[in-house]
């Protein structure tokens, strides 16, 4: 089993305290530092784009009662180049980057093809090969998205939105690989999309976005959301080798078309149905991208959230009072089912307890993203957590 941590840099209140900017950054690094030196695989690393304070205020607000900022880090590329300057061993990822805000899959192609390529020279001078995990979709909030374009456009649209963002997934999918391969390519190159019924979860749904189209017909065409002539980003010899690519998406086929371009693992939840995530394994180890060799359980990073305290007791009381101030702050009220089944979901309590849940859970071929620092500010507490996962729990699991 292999084991990386997960970031996610969230300013938010937490018993009265949100600390500055500057403090959430000190802390990072702090236990970034810690989590090299420790032996951890991967620094995840979650992203956001713009403020969800000044997203309160919009005349469509997405997480109106969330005080703070759900994540500090904008941008992976930026991060990674520190990262990789202060520590020795820790690979770096994206948990996830949004390719359809700030540019677009172009611009998101060409950047990770510059920073690949500073890469390459650091690695001609250092030695240091250390690859760059690229987590890449759609992004979790539509505020982040909105002002760039990605919107409905028409009436049509509207009336079928969520299917039709998964067809925007799609697009934005074969443009970023695409590109990030080498490719050149005009639109014209790219799939064309369409919304059909099983893109709906009834009929009144699907027929409703055919009455707004004025058709029975059993598709309904989707205009390309990026239209460009032929094209390719540069620098044309970035080295792919010091790449990873994850999509974070539970479609299959966003998964089994990013792996017709390139190597792509999935990312899973914590929350996802241990049926979804085996179904999702078979479906990989036949249409994984024969280029990254066999499909591994470990290309398939998990979440799991971890609360590591001396008593199983104060650790599931932990675990409940972080999900409760959770669910409060992203949905305003408090569904006690939720929070039930999130602790449920949830890695907690002491060393020995831990390493049985994992045991009892996970695949001993797993990867799991551990994040300590759920709506937890002490630095010195999450550190602890992180110290002790590595010296108490992962030689009971070895055992």
């Amino acid at each position: 089993m292999k084991f990386d941590v997960f970031f996610s840099i969230c300013q938010t209140d937490v018993d009265g305290y949100m600390p500055s900017e500057k403090v959430m950054f000190q802390n990072f690094f702090d236990q970034v530092l810690l989590a090299d030196r420790l032996g951890y695989g991967c620094a995840w690393v979650a992203e956001t784009h713009l403020s969800c304070e000044i997203q309160k205020g919009s005349s469509q607000p997405v997480i109106p009662h969330f005080k703070g900022e759900i994540g500090l880090n904008t941008d992976i590329l930026q991060l990674a180049h520190v990262i990789f300057a202060q520590t020795k061993n820790i690979e770096v990822g994206s948990a996830i980057r949004n390719i359809m805000c700030n540019g677009g899959p172009i611009a998101h192609a060409e950047a990770i093809r510059t920073f690949l390529t500073l890469r390459g020279v650091t690695r001609e001078l250092t030695g240091d090969a250390r690859k760059l995990n690229i987590g890449f979709a759609s992004g979790r909030f539509e505020f982040s998205n909105r002002p760039y374009g990605v919107k409905p456009r028409n009436a049509i649209e509207r009336a079928g939105w969520p299917a039709v963002k998964g067809k925007i997934l799609l697009e934005a999918t074969e443009i970023f690989l695409r590109l990030l391969k080498g490719e050149k390519l005009a639109r014209k190159d790219v799939a064309m999309h369409a919304l059909t019924r099983s893109d709906f979860r009834s009929d009144d749904e699907w027929n409703k976005v055919r009455d707004v189209a004025g058709t029975s017909q059993n598709s309904v065409p989707i205009a390309p959301f990026w239209d460009f002539e032929k094209l390719g980003v540069i620098p044309f010899d970035a080295p792919l080798d010091l790449l990873t690519l994850t999509i974070g998406t539970h479609d299959p086929a966003s998964q089994t078309l990013a792996n017709s371009i390139l190597p792509t693992g999935v990312f899973n939840l914590s929350i996802t149905p241990p049926e979804v995530i085996e179904q999702t394994h078979e479906r990989l180890a036949r249409d994984y991208n024969k280029a990254g060799g066999p499909w591994r359980r470990d290309l398939m990073p998990r979440t799991a959230m971890v609360f590591l305290e001396s008593t199983t007791e104060k650790a599931k009381a932990a675990a409940e009072k972080a999900w409760v101030t959770y669910w409060h702050a992203m949905e305003g009220t408090l569904d006690q089912k939720k929070v039930d089944q999130a602790v449920s979901n949830t890695l907690a309590g002491d060393a020995k307890s831990l390493a049985a849940q994992i045991r009892a859970k996970y695949n001993p071929e797993d990867r799991l993203m551990l994040w300590f620092d759920f709506n937890n500010h002490d630095n010195e507490a999450v550190k602890r957590s992180m110290t002790e996962f590595m010296e108490k729990v992962v030689p009971e699991l070895r055992n």
